[in-house]
């Protein structure tokens, strides 16, 4: 009878599988990393395309006296387009209506917002129509939206016509610099708020329903149940509206070029609108880049202040 003699492995060959497992690893490894590199090129080509490289612009060109189209070279001329900026009573001006705007439009619309989406919280039959129409300026282009405005604002428009069926006189809505800048925040509130509605809806989704239990067993009337369970339950959603409706009336743009122009007498122009109309109309590049800089440099401000004064509690500890 014979027997089998089983050859124990040696530890070279468990050396050896060891050191192919490695390899194998570190290939993996680098497949995977090349992998997301190539993932992550077009998304990194388009940002330093069309954000890092334009930004470098803007800070070169701001201290030069470019022009958009000039035979003569861009020289340095240190900061006298700043200097110029800051004795423009045009500018002056623009940043007024820009901080109007944004002052008024920010509490504005955010109230609106979340009234419509307190409103549409709801499982009733029909709450899903009103959501959708809620949602319909959103999605349509703002160039539309103004042009459509720009016609309900007129001296017959349908705003004026419905006023005087109730025996108001409207006013030249666009044609009146006490009124002018008034008619793009309204325009401008109305077309936005559906998008600030459905982010307020989804935090209201979010707040435990047993909190509102408790409070109705507490006694706690619609409003307490508001106040000290919906509201604070609100506090990231807020914050978030908060930011982006402010870096957004900013940047107002789009509605002042198509329904005023910055008229009238500079009632309605922005920094964005200078700063277009400097660089592309005038052909002023330095200038424009000056006034981009200033822009950049009120927003980053603005939301480094909000930053501070919306951080968590744990944070201010």
């Amino acid at each position: 009878m014979s027997t089998i003699t089983k050859t124990a492995p040696s530890r070279t060959d468990g050396a050896l599988t060891t050191t192919k497992r490695a390899r194998t690893r570190v290939v993996g490894g680098r497949k995977e990393a090349a992998v997301g590199w190539a993932m992550l090129l077009p998304a990194a080509v388009l940002i330093l395309t069309f954000l890092l490289v334009p930004i470098g612009l803007t800070f070169g060109l701001a201290f030069t006296n470019a022009r958009l189209i000039s035979p003569e070279p861009a020289r340095f001329v240190g900061m006298d387009n700043f200097a110029a900026l800051f004795t423009d009573d045009t500018f002056w001006a623009s940043l007024r209506n820009t901080i109007v705007f944004t002052v008024v439009i920010v509490p504005f619309q955010s109230a609106l917002a979340l009234v419509l989406a307190l409103l549409v919280n709801t499982r009733t039959r029909g709450t899903t129509f009103f959501r959708t129409v809620f949602f319909l300026p959103v999605v349509t282009s703002i160039v539309v939206v103004s042009m459509l405005w720009l016609f309900m604002y007129q001296k017959d428009g349908l705003i004026n016509v419905l006023l005087s069926k109730v025996g108001i006189q409207g006013p030249d809505w666009l044609g009146d610099p006490h009124w002018a800048l008034l008619a793009i925040i309204l325009m401008s509130a109305w077309q936005a708020m559906g998008f600030h509605m459905i982010i307020w809806l989804a935090g209201l989704q979010t707040v435990p329903a047993e909190l509102y239990e408790a409070a109705s067993l507490d006694g706690a009337t619609r409003w307490q149940q508001f106040a000290h369970v919906t509201w604070p339950s609100l506090r990231a959603t807020r914050t978030f509206i908060l930011i982006t409706i402010t870096i957004a009336a900013f940047g107002l743009f789009t509605q002042v070029q198509i329904m005023t122009q910055g008229g009238p007498l500079n009632s309605t122009t922005t920094l964005v609108f200078q700063a277009v109309r400097s660089g592309f109309q005038q052909q002023q590049t330095g200038y424009a880049s000056a006034i981009s800089l200033v822009f950049f440099v009120l927003v980053l401000v603005v939301t480094l202040i909000q930053r501070f004064l919306t951080r968590d509690k744990e944070a201010r500890r």
